[in-house]
């Protein structure tokens, strides 16, 4: 990939190839900038530059979100990544910290009490893990900005049919008004299993009252959803318990496959891009770029045309009508770029009880060192002699610090990027 050139007024230049960077660092005529990705900045400022059409490409995903630098005139991918989000951790942190606050108020414990009047959301609110998704890339963005001379933006606006996924064959009025339009969960449930209970078996039928049994518990992640629920009477569901329907199975000797068949599949993935994509829309406005959109199937058209293989960064690469006819993707390195967070609003750690075991100080660094920042470890004697380049996992507020699982004294580390809430490497390809 090129590498992104400023001049002394941190103005975006033209980028250049590595060889030419190492000649620059060489002589003197730059310096490293950034780390990354890899920016130089010169030492002198430039006059009426002449700069290449360059579109930064991004590709939203729910996991995995793909970003390209595409020179317009050449058809060169002159920077390419792909951000892993972290939106599932952020969902298991918050209800694992709404399971420790319940359990302590139904145990009349000392707690924070709900603060109900704090409720109001802002318009355009979206839940910590979707907003993550929408940050990350806009975030990414917003830096290569101010790296690379862009010219525009090409954004794949993915719009998924989550009902269509969920039945191929919904057409006609059942498909514009939906599958609970006009009953009620409990009434849609009842009429699909013929007022049966599942479990009960058709040979063998039953009088009871009718309950609604989750496939997959509610204590166990399930949900509310239509295609997680049945039919069951009082006796067979008060014996199914908490168990899945693989335990309850093993249980009763009987194979319950025709109900799991029934069970569609999560779509989870589907309905985070659904809901952050004008949010990531309307937050690249903020780029002040020429924004084209462009379709997932355009995007799968053009990959599918230059024969490229299926990644990320390369359907990022090949969003929009814009996409040169000879798109220059060989030899070229994407940068992984992992969100990781900033740390922890929890001061007080916990065991696995909820008493607290250990407390944090308010002071983030200790040795002009902060948790996060990738660092070169020159250690001159020892088990782990040697030069190492790594993230720091923690800062003791005290001289060690772990460093790829041992600890290191901060007087042999050099911060070589300091900590911006996201972990790098160069991934491999092929």
């Amino acid at each position: 990939m090129r590498v992104a050139v400023l001049d002394t007024t941190k103005k975006p230049l033209a980028p250049t190839t590595p060889r030419c960077a190492r000649l620059l660092l060489k002589s003197g005529k730059a310096a490293v900038f950034r780390r990354y990705p890899f920016v130089i900045i010169l030492k002198r400022e430039i006059e009426k530059p002449t700069l290449p059409d360059l579109k930064l490409k991004i590709d939203p995903g729910s996991k995995t979100s793909g970003v390209a630098i595409v020179n317009q005139q050449t058809g060169e991918v002159v920077f390419a990544a792909e951000i892993e989000h972290r939106g599932y951790a952020i969902k298991a942190s918050l209800d694992a910290r709404r399971l420790l606050r319940r359990g302590r108020r139904q145990r009349k414990t000392r707690y924070r009490k709900p603060r109900f009047d704090n409720r109001a959301r802002p318009e355009g609110w979206l839940p910590p893990s979707l907003e993550s998704r929408v940050e990350n890339v806009y975030t990414v963005a917003r830096r290569l900005q101010r790296m690379y001379p862009l010219k525009g933006v090409a954004y794949e606006m993915v719009r998924f049919d989550t009902q269509l996924m969920q039945n191929p064959e919904i057409s006609g009025v059942e498909y514009q008004q939906g599958e609970l339009q006009g009953f009620k969960l409990r009434e849609y449930v009842l009429i699909k299993f013929y007022y049966r209970c599942v479990y009960a078996g058709a040979d063998s039928p039953c009088d009871q009252v009718l309950n609604l049994d989750h496939l997959v518990p509610r204590s166990r992640g399930g949900s509310n959803r239509a295609s997680n629920l049945v039919c069951a009477c009082r006796k067979h569901n008060e014996e199914k318990g908490n168990l899945s329907l693989e335990e309850y199975s093993k249980l009763r000797g009987v194979d319950f496959a025709a109900i799991k068949a029934q069970a569609k599949a999560p779509l989870r993935d589907a309905a985070a891009v659904n809901a952050t994509r004008w949010a990531l829309f309307n937050r690249l406005k903020a780029l002040d770029l020429p924004i084209e959109t462009g379709s997932g199937g355009l995007t799968k058209f053009n990959r599918i045309k230059r024969e490229a293989p299926k990644a990320h960064w390369i359907d990022a690469a090949c969003v929009g009508e814009s996409t040169p006819e000879n798109l220059k993707i060989e030899d070229v390195q994407p940068l992984q770029i992992r969100a990781v967070g900033h740390g922890s609003r929890r001061m007080c750690q916990t065991d696995k009880y909820g008493f607290p075991k250990a407390h944090r100080t308010r002071k983030t660094t200790f040795c002009g060192f902060e948790t996060g920042d990738i660092v070169k470890a020159d250690i001159p004697k020892g088990k782990f002699a040697g030069r190492h380049v790594g993230r720091l996992t923690a800062i003791r507020q005290r001289p060690s610090f772990k460093l790829k699982g041992f600890d290191v004294h901060p007087k042999h580390l050099k911060r070589i990027h300091r900590s911006d809430g996201f972990n790098y490497q160069m991934k491999t390809v092929g």
